[in-house]
């Protein structure tokens, strides 16, 4: 039965299977030695020509073939060990070999970080760049961390729930991606920009913790380190105040990243409070890079940055936006005030940053229903507007809603910093390039008429 190569260690003198790649294959003398590389590291496997018909067929292998081997484990001999290796101080003396595939030559080196590659052919071929060292470790360390992440939720009360893909509409900031619906033509569906809305009618159904690793979808121009599709940590609770959510916050970021990066070293605990205004003003950032050495890669300075206005004046379209997003809840119920003021209006909104980079963002949410419609109401919306897009929020919350806020951390970007990653691309397994392309799929691509047809749509002429 196969056995990972890590194992070998303790199966001196045994005779074990191991299957896997071959990383390379090198000839001394004689003797032909091949290291087999699976998901748990590398092992030697060493050929010697007493047995020819195996020799050759060990001569005929090349990189990324993929093999079987079966043989005897023994220990190197002295001054052969390869401390690199965490079974560097044993070999598998090969009794047979099986070609289970072969590989064509890579259309790049896999033995480098591959930094110095052009970026669109890695992600043509991301299942190969996947094979990286550098990028196993990182896939690997995002899956240890979430899983940190959802134990120590788990621990503390938080149900997992999974919220639906196929959502409403809804304008909430971003341009959402529309899923035309067959059964019923002309109507739509839309991807989410995250699950704020689902999240909150949870607190309305009573179930006071939530958490979910939740997939967000936004149709946005090009912006550089930027996904059309992402992840998020996405919290919500009930009957907390805002210093309770940026505790549990700072706590849950504290263990997770002691159990999935011990080496990593934060700057200072509990994370420091800065007020938005004193931040714009002292740093002229709302996430400024408090790392005492900007140089260190193993430090982190997590903050907490609090206090910011609710609204925001988008002069290209002459209108007030929320700063954060409309269900945020202002530091007042005077409605009068939130129309009148708009400019004034400060809001229970919180973000989370860590060495120059937001990372994290939430806030308390309105909760009454008149509050939240003069939030619209401030934003342009019309009363009928506001009716047909969040009548169903509205309505809930005449439901007996408890007070509620939660809190969203972006884990590409958050993966990525303690990666000490250049971007986010390179803790994503599958990324699209920087402008929205798949180029390992061909996506987006064009459709097929007949599947136009049955959703009735027809594509306008490019001219």
């Amino acid at each position: 039965m196969r056995i990972l190569t890590k194992e070998i260690a303790n199966k001196e003198d045994q005779k074990v299977e191991l299957m896997g790649w071959v990383a390379t294959r090198r000839d001394h003398g004689k003797i032909i030695f091949i290291d087999l590389r699976d998901a748990s590291g590398v092992a030697q496997a060493v050929f010697i020509p007493k047995d020819k018909d195996l020799y050759q067929l060990a001569y005929t292998l090349r990189q990324d073939w993929v093999i079987k081997i079966s043989g005897v484990v023994k220990k190197r001999p002295a001054g052969m060990e390869n401390p690199d290796l965490e079974n560097g101080r044993f070999e598998i003396q090969a009794e047979s070999l099986e070609i289970l595939s072969q590989s064509e030559t890579a259309p790049f080196p896999l033995d480098t970080d591959g930094y110095e590659i052009n970026e669109d052919i890695r992600m043509k071929y991301r299942y190969l760049d996947l094979r990286r060292g550098r990028l196993q470790k990182n896939i690997r360390l995002r899956s240890r961390f979430i899983q940190s992440i959802r134990s120590l939720l788990s621990d503390k009360g938080f149900i997992e729930v999974e919220t639906p893909i196929l959502g409403k509409s809804t304008p909430e900031g971003a341009r959402d991606y529309l899923v035309p619906s067959r059964l019923e033509p002309g109507k739509f569906y839309a991807l989410p920009q995250s699950p704020q809305q689902y999240k909150q009618l949870l607190m309305v159904s009573g179930f006071e913790k939530y958490f979910q690793i939740a997939r967000c979808f936004r149709d946005e121009d090009t912006r550089g380190d930027r996904q059309p599709e992402f992840t998020q940590l996405d919290i919500e609770t009930s009957f907390m105040s805002e210093e309770e959510i940026l505790d549990l916050t700072e706590q849950f970021c504290l263990e997770a990243v002691k159990k999935a990066f011990p080496n990593k070293k934060i700057k200072e605990i509990p994370f420091p409070r800065l007020d938005y205004g004193e931040a714009m003003k002292k740093y002229k950032s709302d996430k400024p890079d408090l790392r005492k050495d900007k140089n260190d890669p193993d430090e982190l300075a997590f903050a907490f940055v609090v206090n910011f206005p609710m609204f925001e004046w988008k002069e290209t379209e002459k209108r007030w936006d929320a700063v954060h997003h409309p269900f945020t809840r202002p530091k007042t119920e005077d409605i009068g005030e939130i129309k009148k003021n708009p400019e004034k209006i400060m809001a229970f909104q919180y973000d989370l940053v860590c060495n120059g980079y937001e990372i994290g963002g939430g806030s308390l949410r309105s909760y009454k229903p008149e509050i939240l419609e003069a939030v619209f109401e401030v934003m342009g919306h019309s009363r009928e507007e506001i009716k047909k897009q969040f009548g169903h929020l509205l309505e809930a919350f005449e439901f007996g809603v408890p007070p509620h806020g939660g809190i969203a951390l972006g884990l590409d970007r958050l993966m990525a910093i303690l990666l000490n990653e250049p971007n986010i691309r390179e803790v994503i397994a599958f990324p699209k390039t920087g402008d929205g392309r798949d180029l390992m799929m061909s996506a987006p691509s064009e459709i097929n008429p007949k599947q136009l047809d049955e959703l009735n749509i027809k594509i306008k002429d490019k001219k």
